[in-house]
Formats: C-alpha cells, structure tokens, sequence
C-alpha cells in the first residue's frame, strides 16, 4: 500500500481528498499546518506528497525547497487557488514535480498521483531483472526465456513491466486498467484477463499451471519472483 501525506489548510478539501485516496487503496497522513506537514515528510518519507501552496506557519514554496535542500525526492504534486504562471513556474523550479490549479477534478489528480509513482518506481529500478529463467531488459525492452528472446506487444511489456515493479504484491484488474491502459481509456477487466492469457502463454512453461503469473483468486493477480 502506497503512502501519501496530504498537506493542505482547507478541511473540506483534506477530507476530500483523504476519502478519495483512500478509495484508491492509498495509506493517507494529514497536515493543516506547513510547518505540521513539513516535519511528517521528513519523519515518515511517504511514497507521495500531495501540497497546498498557501498554508499556515510555512508556506508550500519553503516546504518543497528546504525538503530538496534536505534530500528529500519524494514526488511532489502542488495545488494553489493562484492561476499565475509565475507561481506555477517558482513551484517547479523549487522542485515540485506536477502542479495542479484549484478547482481540480478527482480523477485528474489520482491520474497524476499515480505517473508521479510511476516515474519514481521507474528510476528505482534496476535495468534488468531476472527471475528464474526469465531476463528482462526494461531500457531495450527485451526479453528474454531460457535465452530466447520473446516477442511480445508494446502492451505486453507493460503488463510485464508492472508485475516486476509490484512482483509479489497482488494486482487488481482495476489497478492494471488505472495505470497501464491510463484514466482517458475505456478497456474493460476482460481486456486485462486476455492480456494475462496471451501474457502467460509466451513466458509459461505450462501457462494452464503458471510458475510465475499466479492467479489470486477474487482479488487479481500476483507475478511471483
């Protein structure tokens, strides 16, 4: 479960926001203070830092520059009522990574939330990934089994490449359609099972008895490594 601590002064738009990233399967923390919110980014290194820019005690602009000047590189995503393109432009530049005007729609943001996540996981991981007789290169998106290479779709890779971000973690439909098919398109959870299907067939030995892409019964699937 990812964390995401929320910043922001405003109660209806904190309990907003925590009812609908929690929705979203994310563990939420709160602040309504900068200086509150500042001192739980250093302490407890959430996976994500939702920001307000006009906050009490400390202000957005001195929490995002001092937690870069402290090596913080947790994603950053700011929300101002401003609409001023210096703002937008001074919040970048003190190392917010996205930046969003209020009034903002819900699932704009936990698109944006999510490809912020993604970036980060992105540069964590390493180049290539072994697991059992599998060999992935992510940069030439390679693969490879028992040495032969395998060829699969663009949108194979990234069902693959997802498994190996949250390999032993279990993936719903849901959270594959979100983050690899994207919030703008409409494919539905058949569409996952026949990727799966399609998936399991070039990287199982036995794809009817997988070793690696498990099914977890009402709940997704798990990419065991």
């Amino acid at each position: 479960m990812k964390t995401v601590l929320i910043i922001e002064d405003d109660p209806a738009i904190i309990s907003g926001l925590e009812a609908s990233f929690q929705a979203e399967h994310f563990e939420v923390i709160k602040a309504m203070d900068g200086e509150e919110g500042y001192k739980a980014a250093r302490k407890l290194r959430p996976d994500l830092i939702i920001l307000d820019l006009m906050l009490p005690s400390k202000n957005g602009e001195e929490i995002c520059r001092d937690l870069r000047s402290d090596g913080v590189s947790t994603p950053i995503l700011m929300l101002t009522s401003k609409s001023a393109e210096m703002d937008k432009v001074l919040g970048l530049e003190l190392g917010a990574d996205d930046y969003m005007t209020k009034p903002f729609s819900l699932r704009e943001l936990h698109a944006r939330a999510k490809a912020l996540l993604r970036r980060s996981v992105d540069l964590q991981e390493p180049e290539e990934v072994t697991i059992g007789d599998l060999w992935v290169n992510v940069k030439t998106r390679e693969v490879r089994k028992k040495g032969d290479m395998l060829d699969l779709t663009a949108r194979e890779f990234e069902v693959l490449k997802y498994f190996l971000i949250h390999r032993n973690e279990v993936v719903t439909r849901d959270m594959l359609l979100d983050e690899v098919w994207g919030y703008d398109q409409y494919p539905t959870t058949r569409t996952v099972d026949n990727y799966i299907l399609s998936l399991r067939k070039k990287i199982e030995d036995t794809p009817s008895d997988p070793r690696y892409l498990l099914t977890v019964h009402t709940a997704g699937y798990r990419f065991v490594g």
